[in-house]
């Protein structure tokens, strides 16, 4: 397999530097913090999946299995892109030579019709509900697997990683020679699982707002753009894009529980802040009128319920309080994204506070397991 391995290689290497040539060349330059730090988190998960590919490929005992199955991984999505862009771009242009009508008009009276009788609250609902789902699945997912590794082999191993300081297990595989193999290994399947969940979802959504502001390449999932994006999301980029590249970041550096506390913050407290704002808001934030002190206050609320059954007591009080800053600073003063600050910002909070202190977690899940 290792003669396999440089082209393979090369070839993904190629397709991230061209994401992020195109990612900057569709980006609206007005909105440039989110630009940064959304570009920044790609290349921060793409540089590093590299090294580690370029790690794996020193380990003899990996080539078999082990590394054919991480390159079909991360290179089959591209290539699967590649056939629905071929396909959509050739039914878009069949269409247009034939009813000599374009797609573009079929969504637009399909987007009016949709959006014509819908509330504030139904439209919050309708950009927030999909995130909340996914949490939801994904839970279900490692509830189930658990039940079954428990069912059949008595232990919850694979689920849970062995050691959760992952800047200290960074460190060990850039200074302590051939540890990639036991820190990799360490974290589990499930780990990888929620990652490349991430990792692919990401790359289609990527597409899709590639396609969107293309003139003349389609996609089969531009049409849903319509229905979620608002006006000045179709200038830049639709949030749902930043959620799932602030996802992958948080995916990518954190451990399941973890992961798993920061996902329900920015779905379900995101989704309580703005229910309850529109609903019951009174008393505005004064440099930020588009969100209300009732609504926020009820996001960490939320916020410290979701954490305190992943994380334990303290490190609940902890994600809460960074949810509450997070909240009141964005979009106003600070012009970036929540769906980008709290999963990249709370991750970058667990690390440093997990490394420096050695404050570890307690999960109640786990302790009911």
């Amino acid at each position: 397999m290792i003669e396999y391995f440089f082209p393979w290689f090369i070839a993904l290497l190629a397709s991230y530097f061209y994401i992020l040539y195109i990612y900057i060349h569709f980006s609206y330059k007005p909105d440039f913090l989110n630009n940064l730090v959304s570009l920044s988190a790609i290349y921060f998960i793409f540089i590093h999946i590299l090294l580690f590919l370029l790690l794996l490929s020193l380990e003899v005992e990996l080539h078999e299995i082990i590394l054919p199955i991480m390159l079909l991984t991360l290179n089959g999505p591209f290539l699967l892109i590649s056939i629905l862009i071929s396909l959509s771009t050739g039914f878009a242009y069949f269409y247009k030579r034939v009813s000599k009508k374009d797609l573009s008009d079929l969504g637009q009276k399909i987007e009016k019709k949709i959006k014509k009788n819908r509330s504030k609250l139904r439209k919050d609902v309708y950009r927030k509900i999909n995130h909340v789902l996914i949490f939801v699945v994904l839970l279900s997912v490692w509830s189930l697997g658990v039940y079954i590794a428990k069912l059949y082999s008595g232990t919850t191993e694979g689920m849970i990683p062995e050691e959760n300081n992952m800047l200290l297990l960074y460190f060990k595989i850039l200074f302590k020679p051939n540890s990639i193999k036991q820190v990799l290994f360490n974290f589990g399947w499930f780990y990888y699982a929620l990652f490349f969940f991430f990792y692919m979802i990401c790359l289609f959504i990527l597409t899709n707002e590639f396609t969107r502001k293309s003139k003349n390449l389609s996609f089969p999932f531009n049409i849903f753009s319509k229905f979620y994006l608002t006006e000045e999301e179709k200038r830049s980029y639709g949030t749902y894009l930043y959620f799932t590249i602030g996802h992958m970041f948080a995916s990518f550096t954190c451990p399941p529980m973890v992961f798993f506390a920061i996902l329900g913050m920015s779905s379900i407290s995101d989704l309580m802040t703005s229910q309850i704002g529109i609903r019951f808001g009174k008393r505005h934030i004064s440099w930020n009128q588009h969100k209300t002190w009732e609504g926020t206050i009820a996001g960490t609320i939320v916020s410290f319920i979701i954490c305190s059954f992943f994380m334990g007591f303290y490190w609940s009080l902890i994600f809460s309080f960074v949810f509450l800053v997070f909240d009141v600073i964005t979009n106003k003063p600070l012009n970036l994204s929540d769906n980008l600050l709290i999963p990249i910002g709370s991750s970058i909070v667990y690390l440093i506070i997990r490394f420096i202190f050695s404050f570890n977690y307690y999960s109640i899940i786990l302790a009911w397991i």
